[in-house]
């Protein structure tokens, strides 16, 4: 069809038929945005050789997460689900200039690296031409070393983790939003710029946005033990939650900090409270019920990593040539964005905030 619409053969193209119309637009306040096209011609572009899984034009999804990710390539098309993405992408913007604007410089890292940056499992292992090599679980040693160059730096890129946990929240890849900068005095120096990027990610969210106190409410580990009734070293899923409503119905905050987690439960490169050293200069940000960022001070001595690492430091010496140089006090973040999506839009599953998720079971699409 390439001559003036008829509405009886219009009718009879099928749904995702893709069309190119032409022609005349004209304000009309009771059409869609305002205007209408008139004098039209519409010239088929290709058509389907498959219905969708499911009915794409309603308002609502109407289909359950497996059908949603089996048929990713189609299902994505359904304008609430790539709504989400949308917002997704508004906030990546917003992340990258909250940070361009504090002078902070954007780098590109590598994600086939010689050591697992945690020193742990959850790692993915390959064969490197012969050599043993890893997909990066963060871009934290890149970064780090890159203080001592730019100052402040920021990534967005995928991370990857071998992660055996087949729950909402985890993911084997997902994309990081990091940063990090130098010459602070301690880790709420990172805190401070950390809730200024939050709230400008926020304010591109739309009017779903979560209003970010000027000041978000913090508490440290022992008190948030105290609040828990718990002795333990680190908080569970439920803990977070329970924090949370602790946050917002005394706080009216749905954002907490809690800092000083024990330094058992803290990476090697973690820097110790001063004051009480079994304690860390780190921070967690909860929101709505969830741990969303991780962060803190990062040692900046080489003597203190060689002491942190112990026999392990000769697998790090690339790592800590950086120190042997000389670095400045600093330290950093990482927002997961599948996460803060899925907490701001209050997705139940982090796969519903993710284009084509990997994990535990999930390799295609």
């Amino acid at each position: 069809m390439d001559k003036p619409a008829d509405h009886t053969e219009i009718a009879q193209l099928s749904e995702e038929t893709v069309v190119e119309v032409t022609g005349r637009v004209v304000a009309n306040e009771q059409a869609p945005d305002g205007v209408e096209i008139v004098e039209a011609t519409i010239k088929v572009l290709a058509t389907h050789e498959k219905r969708p899984p499911f009915d794409l034009y309603r308002p609502t999804v109407p289909a359950a997460l497996p059908t949603i990710l089996d048929n990713a390539a189609v299902a994505l098309r359904h304008p609430e689900l790539k709504r989400r993405h949308e917002i997704a992408a508004r906030s990546v913007a917003a992340f990258r200039r909250a940070l361009d604007n504090r002078g902070f410089t954007e780098v590109h890292t590598p994600k086939i690296v010689a050591t697992s940056t945690e020193s742990g499992a959850n790692v993915f292992r390959l064969d490197y031409f012969g050599k043993p090599a890893y997909l990066a679980q963060s871009p934290q040693f890149f970064k780090q070393a890159l203080v001592g160059v730019f100052e402040r730096v920021y990534e967005i890129g995928p991370v990857f983790r071998a992660e055996p946990h087949d729950t909402a929240r985890h993911l084997a890849q997902y994309t990081s939003l990091d940063a990090e900068l130098g010459f602070i005095t301690d880790h709420r120096d990172v805190m401070a710029v950390l809730r200024d990027v939050i709230a400008e990610m926020a304010a591109a969210v739309g009017p779903e946005a979560p209003h970010v106190p000027t000041e978000i409410p913090t508490i440290s580990y022992p008190t948030a033990q105290q609040i828990l009734h718990s002795t333990e070293p680190d908080l569970s899923p439920e803990d977070e939650r329970r924090l949370c409503e602790w946050a917002l119905d005394n706080h009216n905050s749905e954002f907490l900090f809690v800092t000083g987690y024990p330094m058992t439960k803290r990476p090697f490169y973690t820097h110790p409270d001063p004051a009480h050293p079994l304690l860390s200069n780190s921070f967690d940000l909860l929101f709505r019920g969830l741990e969303l960022v991780t962060g803190g001070q990062r040692l900046h001595h080489y003597a203190d990593y060689l002491a942190a690492l112990g026999p392990e430091a000769d697998q790090y010496r690339d790592y800590l040539a950086t120190f042997a140089h000389g670095m400045p006090p600093h330290g950093g973040f990482a927002i997961g964005l599948e996460r803060w999506t899925a907490r701001v839009l209050k997705v139940p599953n982090i796969r519903g905030t993710t284009l084509f998720p990997r994990d535990l079971h999930r390799l295609r699409p």
